[in-house]
Formats: structure tokens, sequence, C-alpha cells
């Protein structure tokens, strides 16, 4: 009788924190306002810029994305572009920036 007892509060907040809303959920409009801002010129509104040689973001994972720009910030990724503007970023820009972009659709393209 415990173990049922255990189980059942151990399924009950494992649901309750699956419906929870997560605690540091990004916000999408202020990343839009953001990417408008600093990112559009290079990558796109969208993240698929359409000059080879800007890379596209669209679609990138979420968790790749906030290290890239971590990384430039820090400057243990080397990019001056790249660097310039990561400097000016706070970690809250960095999460809604990743998932904007990660929540993006890729356009993607063949060259034969």
């Amino acid at each position: 009788m415990m173990k049922t007892n255990h189980a059942l509060v151990a399924l009950g907040l494992a649901g309750a924190l699956l419906m929870a809303p997560a605690a540091g959920a990004a916000d999408l409009e202020a990343a839009k306002a953001k990417v408008k801002e600093v990112c559009s010129a290079c990558h796109g509104m969208d993240g698929n810029s359409p000059d080879p040689a800007n890379p596209r973001l669209a679609g990138q994972y979420q968790d790749y994305l906030a290290k890239a720009l971590r990384d430039y910030k820090s400057g243990a990724r080397k990019n001056a572009i790249m660097a310039a503007f990561a400097t000016t970023l706070t970690s809250k820009d960095i999460d809604n920036l990743s998932a904007y972009f990660a929540a993006q659709s890729p356009v993607l393209s063949a060259r034969y």
C-alpha cells in the first residue's frame, strides 16, 4: 500500500511539472524586436540569410545557438563582427534569440 501511495505522488508531481510553464520561458516577441534591431541585416528576420557568407540560423538547435552566442560574448569563439554584437546581449537576450531562431522554419537549398 505504501509503495502505491509513493508511486501516485511521484506520478502526480511528474504530471504537474510537465503541465507547468517553463520557468525561464523565452519571450519571442522581445526576441523578434532584437532580431529586427541587431540580427536581421545579416541573418534575415527568419534566420534564413540569402547571403551564403552569413550562416542560416533558422531551425538550428536552441542549445547550440545559445552556446555559440555565449562563446562569442566570452571570446571563446572568435569572430570580430559577432563578438561586437554578442557583447551587447544579456543572458535573457541570448535565451530569447536562440529560442526564436530555433522555432523558425529552415529554408534548404541544394547545389548541383
